[in-house]
């Protein structure tokens, strides 16, 4: 068994909110990736798409999810099982919104824009 304290806990900032890495291979070595995701109001992240499956349960706030041309509301309560492979968006509501994500550990994600896929830290 693997304890990881709260002291422990990585965080990972960018202009769209903060990332908080619970449990990830480099963090406490499971092979699966567990993260608080806190955005800011009426932000939006790039549209991505990561090389695994994640599951989106959000505790907080409001976001539109756009996918394969589809958008969908998530509030408190709601969980998204995105699959792998398949661009998205995701954009916070007008009071941000905080979500907890899983998917596997290490998986790249790849970005719209065309840039290299990268291991996201907070998956890492």
């Amino acid at each position: 068994m693997t304890t990881i304290t709260d002291t422990q806990h990585r965080v990972t900032e960018t202009p769209n909110g903060v990332m908080t890495t619970l449990a990830s291979p480099t963090l406490g070595g499971s092979r699966a990736s567990l993260w608080l995701v806190e955005m800011h109001p009426g932000a939006g992240g790039p549209e991505h798409a990561f090389d695994g499956e994640l599951i989106w349960a959000v505790t907080r706030g409001a976001a539109e999810l756009t996918m394969a041309g589809t958008t969908t509301t998530l509030g408190p309560g709601d969980t998204a099982v995105l699959p792998a492979g398949v661009m998205r968006r995701l954009t916070a509501g007008p009071d941000g919104f905080t979500a907890v994500v899983t998917g596997p550990g290490g998986s790249t994600v790849s970005r719209s824009d065309g840039l290299p896929p990268v291991v996201p830290p907070w998956v890492a």
